[in-house]
């Protein structure tokens, strides 16, 4: 059975939920599919600017987000070993949403999904694309259930890669998924996150943490639990195995971090691990979105991903799915041509780099400085005096620089 649709998107986190959305308002129909079930916990950050907030109530969610999230984030510290600096994180210039937020992704991607069900996406969950044939423009997409049991073929007119990091890109110069490099390098982060009870953290700060071969971040969600999340070089994480032995490798990557960041460990002195940990790797930081058309459209981390020492993971899904949306609405009746598309994805990866390349390019930068701490330390007794220097890198990491399209719209106050 065939079943045609304007629009494929695969991948139902913030980004692709958000894209789905987007075009079904604009009459577009759209298949969204989805290989995991809801909810689930995903090691991904938890952080929400306040910049994208205008963008949740325009996608129908603002109003339930509140109850599920911690306080709004108005404080951002620096740990590094024994010493901690706080200031003030930048307020956005908006009088409804000045501040960010945390909330879980169980929580998030579920509230997501669901609206774009009631959007009138067609939601194929838990399915898998397992191969696309075809010409921009006349796609044959083949579906396979979670369990193995199904199969379902669907036309689309085009494609929209929104699988996030862990997966290759669904297309290719035109060509079949080509396999992740998978040769180890030391260099390889690999990201852990844990959920605690009763922890020290203040709510509404927003701490990152420094230590030798990684960096990491805590924060206060919905439910008073603290996330505790961290990303550790594969170097680092061996000789972490070697110091912590008959550990799991996440136990293990704990010890090293509570080891070098004293002050962090602290806060989670008191507190009772809710859960397990989660565990992914390697990640993928940079640019992935070329500015030659390959037959599917990225957005989200297959896109471009920046290191989550900023905190931006979730900013940059919604957002780039907000410009992708608007480029193609602007372009919908010829989102049937395939060479027309081509046309379309050079307007869209160049409107992304000047919105999103220099975000992943200063969190870059700062991963570096951070895993580097005895070189943060030269310049920690600046931070102590002028601890608005804080305040200033998280602007620069495009806290409250206004998202493309919905955000502080007439549209988000249909739903306000």
């Amino acid at each position: 059975m065939t079943t045609g649709f304007d629009a494929l998107v695969i991948g139902a986190g913030p980004a692709g939920s958000a894209a789905a959305i987007l075009l079904a308002d604009a009459g577009w129909r759209v298949a969204l599919v989805e290989k995991q079930a809801y909810p689930r916990r995903k090691v991904c950050g938890e952080c929400i600017s306040a910049t994208n907030l205008p963008i949740l109530q325009a996608l129908g969610i603002g109003k339930a987000i509140g109850p599920l999230a911690g306080r709004p984030l108005r404080q951002v510290a620096l740990v590094c070993g024994a010493r901690i600096v706080r200031a003030p994180l930048p307020a956005f210039r908006d009088p409804v949403h000045q501040w960010g937020l945390a909330i879980g992704r169980e929580h998030l991607d579920t509230l997501l999904l669901e609206q774009a069900r009631c959007r009138g996406v067609s939601v194929f969950q838990p399915w898998q694309v397992c191969g696309i044939a075809g010409p921009p423009g006349h796609f044959q997409c083949r579906l396979r259930q979670g369990d193995g049991t199904g199969e379902y073929v669907l036309a689309a007119a085009l494609v929209i890669d929104a699988h996030g990091s862990w997966e290759p890109p669904v297309l290719q110069e035109g060509g079949p998924r080509a396999p992740r490099d998978s040769r180890h390098r030391p260099s390889d982060l690999f990201a852990f996150k844990a959920n605690f009870a009763n922890a020290s953290l203040d709510q509404g700060v927003l701490p990152v943490l420094s230590f030798p071969g990684g960096y990491g971040g805590m924060v206060i969600a919905g439910g008073a639990r603290a996330t505790f999340a961290f990303c550790l070089r594969r170097d680092a994480l061996v000789e972490a195995r070697i110091q912590f032995p008959n550990t799991t490798p996440a136990e293990a990557a704990q010890g090293w971090v509570r080891r070098h960041a004293s002050a962090a460990a602290a806060l989670l002195d008191d507190g009772v691990q809710v859960g397990k940990w989660l565990g992914a790797g390697p990640i993928r930081p940079g640019i992935h979105l070329g500015r030659r058309y390959a037959g599917a459209f990225r957005i989200g981390n297959a896109a471009g991903e920046a290191h989550p020492i900023i905190g931006e993971g979730i900013s940059m899904a919604l957002q780039s799915a907000v410009l992708l949306a608007d480029t193609l609405l602007g372009q919908g009746a010829h989102r049937a041509d395939g060479q027309a598309q081509v046309g379309i994805h050079a307007a869209y990866a160049e409107a992304w780099q000047r919105h999103f390349a220099r975000r992943i390019h200063l969190s870059a930068l700062y991963a570096q400085l951070a895993m580097r701490p005895h070189l943060l330390k030269g310049i920690f007794p600046a931070l102590e005096r002028h601890p608005a220097l804080l305040t200033r890198f998280a602007r620069w990491c495009g806290k409250v620089r206004p998202g493309p399209g919905l955000a502080g719209s007439e549209r988000a106050a249909e739903y306000a």
